[in-house]
């Protein structure tokens, strides 16, 4: 094979960076990231006040009603007495007088004891107005005491209402009318209480945990991203890793994962500077190379057109070793491209393009490899012709070589290609007979540069396969069967 010089600088041309490529990566300066006006801190503050004031006021509903309760059933025990003077006094110290004055002072209209049989009249001050409210407050249930206590905020002021409660000897009901203004001029001023008590407590509270969770959760956040900022900026110094703190918290955690992460990235930025920069040295080099190769085939192509028998036995291992060294030369540079193209699938028929791969190896007849395609006449797969085609080259040419290095007269050399369809796959396999893959080979199979089975070879032939089958979202591996190597594909059906 003759490699013509414009074919070489062309391959030189499309392997080497035309622009930064495989330039060493460069550090991007960014601006670092300003704390927003509301920030995190500043919600948390907010938050914390508005969750306190809704617990104050699910501690302050049941807390009025007591209130009302409480402010009502002192009412009653305050007029209770009132009722047994009336009762126990003689009638000529108890007057007209004394009654209204008594009445007064405890701020109600009219005071009557009520028995199971009658009703009794024990004072009036003056007749009130019409009642709009009648509470018995011992039977009240919870509810309708948050109840009537909203509807004494609301609606209280100079109203009537009448209370009724059990006395204490449970000898009657004590029976009372009287404004709603004092007690709702009491309850407003407790509400105005509970309200600043609630607002202090707030203030308090939020301050506390925006003071905690800002020393706790906010600065460790900013430290990250002023550390992110950092190290965005030059990737590549490990200067700038986070140095994690002690804590064995989350955000501990947290720093020792990005330490680790950073230390990784670093490490792998410096290994691709290092590999773009032996990648272009690679290139030029491989560019001479590729020249001095060809003129070397140009002489090869010269001696064997001599008789001499020496030269006759010579030539064809050098002309072997030289393609050998062509072969090398184009896989290098053939990696170094870009990334291969999307896969362009098309329906096409297996067995076809067995055939095709079976031509172009090109097997001699010296070689006593017998290559034997399986496949079934009709069977079709959705795939790119070329890629797939490439793969199956690759692993049959790899086979070839193989074989051809410890052929022997007894020896049977087969290389084989089978297909079929299981669990909604298509599985293809090609075995052959040669001595298999070395174990040293197996762990790196499918890595550049370190998965060869060969001597020689470079294993980017397997990596490049790898790559297309994976791009058709397959899979391709190795079987673990003897004799001989056996590689297995599988590509979805559709």
């Amino acid at each position: 094979m003759v490699i013509e010089p414009d074919e070489t600088n062309k391959a030189v041309s499309s392997a080497a960076p035309e622009s930064d490529e495989m330039q060493p990566a460069r550090s991007l300066e960014r601006p670092r990231d300003r704390a927003p006006a509301f920030g995190l801190s500043l919600k948390l503050l907010i938050l914390t006040l508005l969750f306190v004031m809704l617990s104050e006021i699910l501690i302050f509903v049941p807390s009025i009603s007591k209130f009302r309760h409480d402010w009502l059933t002192r009412k009653l025990e305050l007029t209770e007495v009132a009722a047994r003077i009336y009762t126990k006094s003689p009638s000529h110290l108890m007057n007209q007088e004394l009654a209204e004055d008594l009445l007064k002072r405890l701020k109600i209209n009219t005071l009557a004891l009520r028995t199971d049989t009658q009703r009794r009249m024990l004072a009036m001050m003056e007749a009130p107005g019409e009642i709009e409210r009648d509470d018995d407050i011992e039977a009240m249930n919870p509810f309708q005491k948050i109840s009537a206590a909203f509807d004494t905020l609301i609606w209280g002021e100079g109203r009537y209402i009448r209370i009724v409660g059990q006395t204490a000897d449970d000898q009657g009901m004590i029976e009372l009318v009287f404004k709603e203004t004092d007690l709702r001029r009491d309850m407003v001023a407790y509400s105005i209480n509970i309200l600043l008590l609630s607002l202090v407590i707030s203030i308090m509270t939020a301050s506390l945990v925006y003071l905690s969770l800002r020393a706790l959760l906010v600065r460790p956040i900013l430290h990250l991203l002023d550390n992110m900022a950092t190290f965005s900026s030059d990737p590549e110094d490990g200067g700038a890793v986070i140095r994690p703190s002690e804590r064995r918290d989350e955000i501990g955690m947290t720093e020792r994962r990005l330490a680790e992460m950073e230390t990784i990235l670093a490490q792998n930025l410096q290994r691709q500077r290092r590999l773009a920069e032996l990648g272009m040295a690679v290139s030029k080099i491989n560019h001479d190379l590729r020249n001095i190769i060809a003129s070397a085939q140009l002489f090869s192509d010269r001696l064997a057109l001599l008789e001499d028998p020496t030269v006759q036995r010579v030539v064809p291992k050098l002309m072997s070793a030289l393609d050998r060294a062509v072969d090398y030369s184009r896989s290098v540079m053939s990696y170094g491209k870009a990334q291969e193209a999307p896969p362009d699938k098309r329906l096409l028929k297996l067995h076809q393009l067995g055939q095709e791969v079976h031509d172009f190896l090109g097997l001699p007849e010296s070689a006593r490899i017998e290559f034997l395609n399986q496949v079934p006449q009709d069977f079709e797969i959705y795939a790119d012709p070329g890629q797939l085609f490439r793969v199956l080259f690759n692993l049959c040419r790899n086979a070839a070589d193989v074989m051809q290095l410890g052929a022997e007269m007894s020896v049977i050399s087969r290389i084989e290609l089978r297909a079929r369809e299981e669990n909604g796959k298509v599985v293809i396999e090609i075995s052959d007979t040669g001595p298999g893959v070395p174990a040293a080979a197996r762990k790196n199979l499918f890595r550049p540069f370190q998965g060869s089975a060969r001597k020689g070879g470079t294993g980017l032939g397997l990596a490049i396969s790898a790559e297309i089958i994976k791009a058709h979202g397959g899979s391709i591996r190795l079987l673990d069967r003897a004799p001989g190597a056996h590689f297995e594909i599988r590509l979805p059906k559709n």
